[in-house]
């Protein structure tokens, strides 16, 4: 089977290769790209953005480190679960609530996050490399926005 290529979008046509998720889904793929390539198989991304997250704020419960990381509570649980298998996080009951858990880096995930943030900030950087200092406030502000 063959196909044709159509004649270029006349007013109010849809074309995909100008929709915002297309190109969001794109410029995400050449993101994850580049964080497989320095993060190489140490870690997923949303493993990452929990132990980074735990970095920054200490330890937090389950369920506020869900919100935090934009994930649910089920694939919250799933990645906390893998992380505690290899050391780098561990969780006890909240003292106030012991209903909640409380989710924390062990040393061995301090130390994991401590060796990786160059590798993360380098991701940022050459993700937004074809960007000038200004686009790349711009873009920043602009996806706080639309999030």
């Amino acid at each position: 089977m063959t196909t044709t290529r159509r004649e270029p979008s006349k007013a109010g046509a849809y074309v995909l290769d100008e929709q915002v998720g297309f190109l969001l889904r794109q410029v995400s793929q050449r993101h994850s790209t580049i964080f497989a390539a320095l993060i190489g198989e140490e870690l997923t991304a949303t493993q990452w953005a929990v132990l980074s997250k735990l970095f920054e704020v200490g330890a937090t419960s389950q369920n506020l480190l869900g919100r935090l990381t934009a994930m649910d509570a089920a694939t919250v649980k799933g990645v906390v679960d893998r992380l505690m298998r290899r050391d780098l996080v561990a969780t006890r009951p909240d003292l106030q609530d012991g209903r909640r858990l409380v989710v924390e880096l062990t040393q061995v995930g301090t130390e994991l996050v401590g060796r990786l943030l160059p590798r993360a900030r380098a991701i940022t950087e050459e993700t937004l490399a074809p960007l000038n200092a200004a686009e790349r406030s711009q873009l920043e502000a602009l996806l706080k926005r639309l999030r």
